[in-house]
């Protein structure tokens, strides 16, 4: 897997369980590619299909987000920090509509609007789990 440095999106961040059991996660499902896991880098994109995109709806927001499938890679980067993971999309999420507005900021810039979820794993690889979300900038 091969992350790359080419702007994709900004956005937040914050964290959801798949797969096995792990860290802070009971048993789940393997999430909508059948593949996703709690313990590996992996992500949530709003439009990894059509009917991903149905459910999360970004562009209530605002967000006109590429379509992105399962197996894509992606680099996530802290705005602050400047900590990187690389993750495949392995599922459909955030559920973009339901966090309009929503801002996390740090150093006086802000993101704005969930566009991103991790695995706790790749959450931990760039931010503390109990800071629940995080501005990120995503390339690819």
């Amino acid at each position: 897997m091969a992350c790359g440095s080419t702007s994709l999106w900004a956005g937040e961040t914050s964290w959801f369980c798949c797969g096995s059991a792990w860290g802070p996660c009971g048993s789940a499902g393997g999430g909508a590619c059948g593949n996703c896991r709690s313990s590996a880098n992996h992500g949530a994109w709003p439009n990894a299909s059509q009917a991903c995109w149905d459910i999360t709806r970004p562009d209530l927001c605002g967000e006109n987000i590429p379509r992105r499938g399962c197996g894509a890679v992606m680099n996530v980067r802290h705005q602050c920090s400047g900590a990187t993971v690389c993750i495949t999309i392995t599922d459909c999420g955030p559920r973009t509509k339901e966090w309009c507005g929503e801002a996390t900021c740090c150093n006086g810039a802000c993101r704005t609007n969930r566009v991103l979820d991790l695995t706790p794993a790749a959450f931990s690889a760039i931010g503390s789990l109990s800071s629940g979300k995080l501005p990120v900038y995503i390339y690819e």
